[in-house]
């Protein structure tokens, strides 16, 4: 009896990294469109580590998989299947091909694979072994690969949930490896089988993978097998329309991490990139959740825009908790060598606040921050000392003294005084704001000028200007 459709059993999804190296921005794009997926239907949302290449499979790898999963807020149902724990299994399913005619013992050597690569090349054909239609040889010493036996006639068509029906040529589609000399398992094999047993009712995943189902598609009707429904992405390029590549900047889920994007604001980005709603570029989680579905995902390559990411993420946050970003600015500056303590969490918690809508990055949130965290007295650099220049100072001398008698030491509270200032000085804001902003900052970024105040205190704006002025002679 033949397993039932994909469409009438819950909806099973996966991801299937391999662990032998980082994980790409278009693998964590994948990763939310099956998550999204199954989330929107009430299915499954799996992962499977396909570590059948164990030289180049990686512990660390394998950490990186799971820390960018956690880190993305994909959470995942079930333990997660290690594939090179599976090879027996996949071995079986080998043999049931064996016994059925579905696949065939291959004797060929390595100098008469290469002669058939090289007539198969002349004659415009796909590599076809003469032990097709052989009976096996006999003795335990021959050795052998196993090959698919691939139908030779007709077509495989892939109704793709993303590009519409996919037509191949069976004539083109090679006999494939499933078994190396060894007995060890290859890709094509391994996923047909692990997919089959996980349940695996829809396969969504980049492009690349587009010429290896249809040979999946195959193994599957060989094994009697119903196979799932697929929808293959299509890749993430560039701002400039090129391939993704080091030249456009991060790649890995961890650089975007280190560079200050939130979690919330990749899901965020990531579902706009290839599929959306409408025109709305900011949605929750639970909208995303609601309103996704993979037929809906477009044909053509999206492009990463900094600028959109940018926005995305400046929203997130102005919406984040002060004490969250506070955890993540504080080891943004440990991260540069800023020492961090108790006081300095006390400034940042009073500053985060004040700033927090300017920034696009947790990185540059720190950045607006750091004025903050000087220690007095602050050097003043050439330009700042420039400014401060006789008519300066003693301007400075009367602003102190009009502050210090604020009862409010707030934004609120300090730009009307900074105009009631200005308007009894018979100047504009501009002949004391430079200085004023020099001597707070010591030449960081910093808010503006009644935010700065508010950020650093009573105590510490009139100190920094005491000291300023005490020192420019």
């Amino acid at each position: 009896m033949s397993d039932p459709s994909p469409a009438a059993r819950p909806v099973v999804t996966r991801i299937a990294p391999s662990p032998t190296g980082r994980i790409h921005i278009g693998n964590a794009r994948t990763a939310l469109f099956n998550w999204l997926y199954a989330r929107h239907t009430g299915g499954t949302f799996l992962l499977r580590i396909e570590d059948t290449d164990r030289e180049r499979s990686t512990d660390e790898a394998v950490k990186i998989i799971f820390d960018s999963m956690k880190w993305l807020g994909l959470d995942y149902d079930g333990e997660p299947v290690f594939q090179h724990t599976r090879a027996e299994r996949h071995r079986e399913a080998v043999e049931k091909l064996l016994e059925t005619g579905g696949a065939y013992r291959d004797y060929m050597s390595v100098e008469e694979l290469e002669e058939e690569r090289k007539r198969a090349r002349a004659e415009g054909r796909v590599i076809r072994s003469p032990w097709r239609d052989r009976e096996p040889r006999s003795g335990a010493n021959a050795p052998f690969v196993v090959r698919f036996k691939s139908p030779l006639e007709g077509q495989t068509v892939v109704n793709d949930l993303v590009k519409g029906p996919v037509v191949f040529e069976n004539k083109a589609l090679d006999d494939l490896v499933l078994l190396r000399s060894d007995g060890t398992p290859v890709y094509n094999v391994a996923v047909v089988v692990d997919d089959h047993d996980m349940g695996v009712t829809h396969v969504i995943r980049g492009d690349d993978h587009l010429s290896n189902t249809a040979r999946q598609a195959l193994i599957f009707k060989a094994l009697g097998w119903a196979q799932p429904a697929y929808g293959h992405l299509p890749m993430i390029h560039g701002p400039d329309g090129a391939k993704l590549s080091k030249r456009h900047g991060a790649q890995a889920v961890h650089e975007f991490r280190e560079m200050g994007y939130l979690p919330e604001a990749m899901r965020n980005y990531l579902a706009r990139q290839g599929w959306g709603h409408g025109d709305d570029e900011i949605f929750s989680d639970a909208q995303a959740i609601e309103w996704f579905d993979v037929t809906d995902v477009g044909s053509a390559p999206s492009r990463l825009d900094w600028a959109k990411l940018g926005h995305v993420n400046n929203h997130y946050i102005r919406q984040a908790d002060d004490q969250r970003l506070l955890r993540l600015v504080a080891d943004a500056h440990q991260s540069r060598g800023v020492t961090i303590g108790e006081r300095q969490r006390a400034v940042l918690l009073r500053v985060i606040p004040l700033v927090k809508a300017g920034a696009k990055t947790v990185l540059e949130l720190a950045d607006l921050t750091l004025f903050a965290l000087k220690e007095r007295p602050l050097p003043l650099d050439e330009k700042a000392k420039a400014l401060l220049d006789a008519e300066a100072r003693e301007r400075l001398v009367r602003l102190s003294i009009k502050l210090a008698d604020e009862p409010e030491w707030i934004a609120e509270a300090m730009n009307p005084a900074l105009r009631a200032f200005a308007d009894s000085e018979g100047v504009g804001l501009g002949k004391f704001a430079q200085p004023l902003r020099a001597v707070l900052s010591g030449g960081s970024v910093a808010p503006d000028l009644a935010s700065t105040l508010e950020a650093l205190g009573r105590d510490e704006s009139l100190g920094r200007i005491a000291d300023a002025l005490s020192h420019v002679q």
